[in-house]
């Protein structure tokens, strides 16, 4: 008896603006996080903020992942009707 074909997702619009929205969000949140050593005064604040690099760079590259599959969805044209799931 031969299997049933795989099942496919398929994904609103609004899902993949979601998708490209946290991207961006958190790649921003992540330069910031690396980035904003740099421009801190206080040297305090500075060296606190350098301890969370390790932050940032998770921010940084879940974001690129986040944008990676938006761009995949969208090049593959793996987007439903709007609404459905």
């Amino acid at each position: 008896m031969p299997l049933p074909p795989a099942p496919t997702r398929r994904h609103s619009h609004k899902a993949n603006n979601e998708l490209l929205f946290k991207g961006l969000l958190c790649t921003l949140i992540g330069l910031a996080v690396l980035i904003s050593p740099y421009f801190i005064q206080s040297p305090g604040m500075q060296s606190t903020v350098a301890n969370a690099s390790l932050v940032g760079w998770f921010a940084l590259v879940l974001g690129c992942a986040f944008i990676a599959v938006y761009l995949r969805r969208k090049l593959t044209g793996k987007t439903g009707p709007p609404g459905s799931l």
